[in-house]
């Protein structure tokens, strides 16, 4: 059966207990798990297809305590290989009175950013799968040639590669360094997710519709456009489609961008999509418009929890939240 392979930063994000202050002024924090690309691999197997995550923790109790909440969700955490050489990575997060984010990263290093070459198993990409990351781990250091292997790897067996850049500028020497660095991986993806707040920065295009049309360089067949709660489109060469958000009431975006994709990587699994199939998921604009419903509503509730991955939600979830929102298409699990 076809599988996510996940592969980046898996550390703990710190969550505020009062939103409306700046990180400064912040009293008390949550622990919870969290890393884009751990919050992808934890909503695809909570959506219930196979889903694993190649990473690196400290030989720590975060690093433990990551492990077991990964395990809990049904992620295959095999490929996650420990070390004494640094600590598990840290994040802390204060929320506006709307849920928005700002961070604070303890990774100088952290220790999945020591993940090297040669701990990258070629036997684990197979023709179907899904290789998904995202540019955190594509900073200068091992990491990021780990990621390279990755998709030489998976270019090698027909595997479905995903980029979500998900920008996170604190991590970065400068913000030009940041954008260089993710034009450089563009042209290796298939499928490319970009946020309506990144657009401008990553093609440095104002206009919508051309910004979005520079992206479709190299191996791109998708583009995944997220507008907040102004929905989201999905983009090929030749058409486009478009389905609003659903309103609720927001508590933490945390995570909600990372469900939105892994939603939309499950429902690929899901239909045995291959490489040679994607440039015409446009053509069916009903399906896709219910694929597109799908990864909004489960984007929704994992905005509308506290937290990340802890938030993400079933199949059985997504379908009750779609018949509450009385916009459902009957999907079968």
């Amino acid at each position: 059966m076809s599988k996510l392979i996940s592969i980046g930063e898996v550390l703990i994000d710190f969550i505020p207990m009062q939103k409306g202050v700046k990180l400064k002024d912040v009293l008390a924090f949550e622990r919870v798990a969290g890393g884009a690309p751990a919050n992808v691999a934890a909503c695809v197997a909570k959506l219930g297809k196979e889903s694993l995550i190649i990473s690196k923790l400290g030989e720590d109790a975060f690093g433990d305590y990551l492990i077991e909440v990964l395990n809990k969700a049904g992620v295959d955490t095999k490929n996650i290989i420990r070390t004494t050489k640094a600590n598990t990575a840290l994040a802390f997060v204060s929320l506006t009175s709307e849920g928005e984010r700002d961070f604070s990263f303890y990774r100088n290093p952290s220790a999945d950013m020591l993940l090297s070459p040669d701990e990258i198993d070629e036997a684990l990409f197979e023709r179907g799968d899904v290789l998904h990351f995202c540019s955190v781990d594509l900073i200068d250091a091992p990491v990021k040639k780990a990621h390279l292997r990755a998709i030489e790897y998976a270019e090698k067996n027909g595997t479905i590669i995903s980029f979500d850049p998900n920008v996170r500028l604190p991590l970065w020497n400068n913000a030009e360094e940041c954008r260089k660095t993710i034009r450089e991986f563009i042209p290796i993806a298939d499928i490319l997710k970009v946020s309506d707040d990144e657009l401008k920065f990553i093609t440095g295009i104002e206009d919508e519709k051309e910004a979005i049309e520079s992206l479709f360089i190299g191996k791109v067949k998708v583009i995944l456009y997220t507008k907040g709660k102004q929905g989201a489109e999905v983009f090929t060469r030749y058409n486009k489609v478009y389905e609003p958000a659903f309103k609720i009431d927001v508590v933490d975006t945390t995570g909600a961008g990372d469900s939105f994709i892994g939603a939309f990587i499950y429902q690929l699994l899901y239909r045995n999509e291959q490489i040679e199939t994607l440039e015409r998921l446009t053509d069916n604009i009903e399906e896709l418009k219910s694929i597109l419903r799908f990864a909004n509503a489960a984007g929704a509730i994992v905005a509308s929890r506290k937290g990340a991955l802890l938030s993400m939600p079933t199949v059985d979830e997504v379908k009750e939240f779609m018949m509450r929102q009385k916009n459902y298409i009957e999907f079968k699990k």
